[in-house]
C-alpha cells in the first residue's frame, strides 16, 4: 500500500489530475450559488481534459512525435482546440447554461469574446504540453534503462569470455611443468598435483563469483609461484613478498596471475642468471602489485608481441571492472636490464 502511494505521489499523471480538480472546484471559493448545470459542465470539462491527457500520452505522441510527424501533431492540437470550443458551446446550449449564468449576473451578458473559450483553449494547450513532456521523459528514461541493462549484459558476457580464456592459458603452463617432472622427480610431481588440486578448487568455485577474498587470491598466487619454481634452475632467484595480515577485502579473481605468468615467461633464462620479484601490498582499500624480473636481450625486442592472450585480457578486465580506479605502469630499465610492472587498484 505504501509503495502504491509513493508511486502516486511521484507520478506526473497524479499531479495533473490534482491540478485539474483544483481548477474545477475553484468556483467554490467565490460567494456565488452556482446552478447544478454549472457543475455538470465542470465535470464534463474535467473528463474532457483527463481524456485528452491520456489519449495524447498513449496514442497521439507515440504515433506522431516518436515517428517524426511533428507537423501532424501540431495540426491535431489545433483541431482539438476548435473541437473542444464547439463541444463547450454545445454543452452550454444543451444545459441552458448561458441563460442561467446571465440570471446570476442580473440578466446582463458581458459583450466581447467569451472568456470561457479563452480559458478552455489555454488549459487544453497546457494539458497537451504536460502530457507530451511527461511521455517523452518516460520514453527517455526507459531508453536509458534499456541501454544500461544491455551494457551490463554485454559487460557480464565479455568478462565471462575473458575469464574463460585466462583459465585454460594458466592450466596449460602449469600442466607442462608437472609433465616435465614426472620422469625426473615423481615425488615432487605428486606433491605438485596435490597443490594443483587446491588451485583448481579455487578456480572452479571461488572464481565463479564476481569477487574473491584477497587472502585466497594471494594464496593461489603463492601456490602458482611454488609450482613454477620447480622448473627453474638455481640461477633464477624468486622472491615473493606480501602484506603480513591481509584484511577481508575482495577483488576480481585471477586478475594478477597473467602478470606473474609473464614474469616467469620472460624473466628466466637457461644460460644467464636472473630473478623474479613479486610484492603484493594492501593499505586499507588500496591493493598494489609490483612485479620485477630480469630483462634479457634475446627476449626484450619481442616481449610485448609475445605476452599472450592473458595480458591483453587482464588489461581489458581492469578497464571493465575498475574504471578510473586502477593505475597500471610498465617500465623497461635497460641500464640494469629490468622489467618493472606496477598495478594499483582501489577496491570498492
Amino acid at each position: 500500500m505504501l509503495t502504491i502511494l509513493k508511486r502516486m505521489l511521484v507520478s506526473a499523471q497524479f499531479w495533473v489530475q490534482v491540478g485539474l480538480l483544483a481548477i474545477i472546484i475553484l468556483p467554490l471559493t467565490l460567494p456565488v450559488k452556482w446552478p447544478p448545470q454549472f457543475w455538470v459542465k465542470e465535470a464534463f470539462n474535467y473528463l474532457l481534459w483527463a481524456a485528452t491527457f491520456y489519449l495524447n500520452a498513449n496514442l497521439i505522441v507515440p504515433k506522431t512525435i516518436f515517428k517524426g510527424r511533428v507537423l501532424i501533431f501540431i495540426l491535431i492540437v489545433l483541431a482539438a482546440q476548435v473541437i473542444f470550443v464547439q463541444l463547450s458551446h454545445y454543452a452550454d446550449r444543451l444545459l441552458r447554461l448561458d441563460e442561467l449564468m446571465a440570471q446570476l449576473k442580473h440578466g446582463k451578458k458581458e459583450p466581447g469574446p467569451d472568456i470561457n473559450d479563452f480559458l478552455l483553449v489555454i488549459i487544453t494547450l497546457i494539458i497537451f504540453g504536460i502530457s507530451t513532456v511527461t511521455v517523452m521523459v518516460q520514453r527517455l528514461q526507459a531508453d536509458q534503462l534499456r541501454a544500461q541493462l544491455l551494457e551490463r549484459e554485454r559487460m557480464t558476457t565479455e568478462l565471462s569470455f575473458l575469464k574463460a580464456q585466462i583459465n585454460p592459458h594458466f592450466f596449460f603452463n602449469v600442466l607442462n611443468t608437472i609433465y616435465a617432472l614426472i620422469d625426473t622427480d615423481k615425488g615432487t610431481a605428486k606433491d605438485s598435483v596435490y597443490t594443483l588440486s587446491h588451485m583448481m578448487r579455487y578456480v572452479l568455485y571461488d572464481t565463479q563469483h564476481e569477487l574473491a577474498r584477497l587472502e585466497k587470491e594471494v594464496a593461489f598466487l603463492e601456490d602458482y609461484v611454488k609450482l613454477m619454481q620447480l622448473r627453474l634452475t638455481s640461477q633464477t632467484q624468486v622472491i615473493f613478498e606480501k602484506t603480513r595480515q591481509l584484511t577481508d577485502a575482495r577483488i576480481a579473481p585471477m586478475l594478477f596471475l597473467p602478470y606473474i605468468e609473464n614474469a616467469f615467461k620472460h624473466g628466466t633464462s637457461t644460460i644467464h642468471p636472473g630473478y623474479i620479484f613479486i610484492k603484493i601490498q594492501q593499505q586499507e582499500n588500496m591493493v598494489t602489485l609490483e612485479v620485477r624480473n630480469s630483462l634479457f636481450t634475446e627476449v626484450a625486442g619481442h616481449m610485448e608481441a609475445s605476452n599472450g592472450i592473458g595480458l591483453l585480457n587482464t588489461r581489458r578486465r581492469l578497464e571493465l571492472l575498475y574504471p578510473g580506479r586502477h593505475e597500471l605502469t610498465v617500465e623497461r630499465d635497460t641500464r640494469v636490464q629490468e622489467y618493472i610492472l606496477k598495478l594499483k587498484i582501489v577496491l570498492p
